[in-house]
């Protein structure tokens, strides 16, 4: 079994660890354990000048966000360190590499280092015996005491780290400040205010809010927080496997249905499923939509585009009078695991140890640290980040636990059939005890 917070009041805490000495620590913007920098971190390990190549699977593939070209810059410096070490990069987003690399792990031809989700997601690979254990790795040059406390829990079996991630973020709400006032609309205090916000921007013929459901990801991750809220909190999927709740449940078919009278409102762009996350995304970076929905991952690509300086942030609301917005969606990242089959496990590893430690560093330098699983320790306001983005900090200060994704929570055959389900709600408007039926079914298949 995964090791897990004792409750979500620790994920929070691990949250709260963002290390908001974002008030004022100067210059540094890495924190190792004493002793060890990313500076000091070895060249790469390799005591030969035999020629490798490490394929490196990866989900930055817009060059518009910030973390592609500090992905670039770490794999070339460590090249240029190490020039007998090629690293080949495979940039795809998200739902391209989720399927590549099922289709990889079928046939047990993983790439040395791929992405995954933690808990649930994770859990297949780690039990095929895909992953290597990364353990005696995090202990090298102080990496382990880079990450937040109680993060890599999610990444763990059995004693064993099996993957570091990018990120820990929260759910919340961009809103475009010049839209909103274009068309005389407050930031909705409520839910249903903010679907009467979406029907008055209609209305001013500005496209209410943006999505990228192609990656149907991304619908679920909205859907959620809704969940969240007519739940009256946490824990609705938990109730579900203890067999205290099904989804015939009124907090789930009230989530679908106030989820389907927000896209019945018209809130987001015609054709939504066809757009990935990221041409979903730009929309709102591009100024051509008012509102998106996110992981505090995007504020780094929203602060680089043409639309910083505009954008504001807020909570998801209460829906129906139900719910703390102080409750948030939370979302330990995507992950790097490294291959057990790798044909070059220790440079694979030292390589990855090398990328981890700078990361920290260098995702600060390009307006991209909001939201990583490692400590920062900046000043971010001195850096130059944007105001949105500080608003965004301390968000992070007022969490009082959450909720995970649904396909970080429930096994994948249950969680395939749930963002169908979801995706399904774009196309079409449908009775919410069918989709509640939908989701058992799914459920009662795949459960062990």
């Amino acid at each position: 079994m995964i090791k897990k917070y004792k409750g979500l009041q620790l994920t929070a805490a691990g949250l709260l660890a963002i290390s908001l000495t974002a008030c004022g620590a100067g210059g540094s913007t890495t924190t190792p354990a004493p002793g060890a920098s990313a500076s000091a971190a070895p060249s790469g390990g390799s005591t030969t000048k035999e020629n490798v190549t490490i394929t490196f699977q990866n989900i930055y593939p817009d060059p518009t966000d910030p973390k592609n070209g500090m992905l670039k810059k770490i794999v070339n410096d460590y090249q240029t360190k190490n020039p007998n070490i090629k690293i080949e990069l495979d940039s795809l987003n998200t739902d391209q590499q989720k399927l590549k690399l099922k289709t990889q792990a079928a046939s047990k031809e993983v790439p040395d280092i791929t992405i995954v989700n933690p808990a649930a997601q994770m859990k297949p690979f780690v039990d095929a015996g895909l992953f290597a254990p990364l353990n005696d790795m995090v202990d090298q040059n102080g990496l382990k005491g880079t990450f937040q406390e109680g993060i890599l829990n999610w990444y763990t079996f059995n004693n064993n780290i099996y993957a570091l991630p990018d990120g820990n973020n929260i759910g919340l709400v961009y809103y475009n400040k010049d839209l909103f006032k274009q068309a005389g609309v407050e930031v909705p205090k409520t839910f249903e205010d903010m679907v009467a916000a979406v029907k008055t921007l209609k209305g001013k013929g500005i496209q209410p809010m943006a999505i990228g459901e192609k990656d149907s990801w991304t619908g679920s991750f909205l859907f959620m927080n809704v969940l969240l809220r007519t739940n009256g909190g946490p824990g609705f999927l938990q109730a579900v496997v203890d067999g205290k709740k099904t989804f015939a449940d009124p907090a789930f078919t009230d989530a679908v249905s106030s989820f389907q009278d927000l896209i019945q409102a018209g809130a987001f762009q015609e054709g939504a499923t066809s757009f990935d996350y990221n041409a979903g995304e730009n929309l709102f970076k591009t100024g051509k939509a008012a509102m998106y929905y996110m992981g505090s991952w995007a504020t780094g690509g929203i602060e680089t585009s043409s639309v910083n300086g505009k954008v504001g942030v807020f909570k998801f609301p209460t829906v129906k009078g139900k719910g703390n917005p102080d409750e948030f969606m939370l979302a330990p990242g995507s992950a790097f695991a490294v291959s057990a089959n790798s044909k070059h496990l220790k440079e694979t590893k030292d390589f990855l140890n090398y990328f981890m430690l700078n990361f920290p560093k260098e995702a600060f330098a390009v307006k991209g640290a909001v939201g990583i699983a490692q400590k920062v320790d900046g000043d971010f306001k001195a850096a130059g980040y944007s105001d949105m983005a500080m608003e965004v900090l301390d968000m992070f200060k007022q969490v009082k636990g959450g909720d995970l994704a649904f396909d970080n929570t429930m096994n994948p055959g249950t969680a395939q059939g749930h963002l169908a389900s979801i995706q399904n709600l774009f196309v079409q408007k449908k009775d919410p005890a069918e989709v509640g039926k939908e989701h058992q079914t799914a459920y009662d298949t795949n459960k062990k």
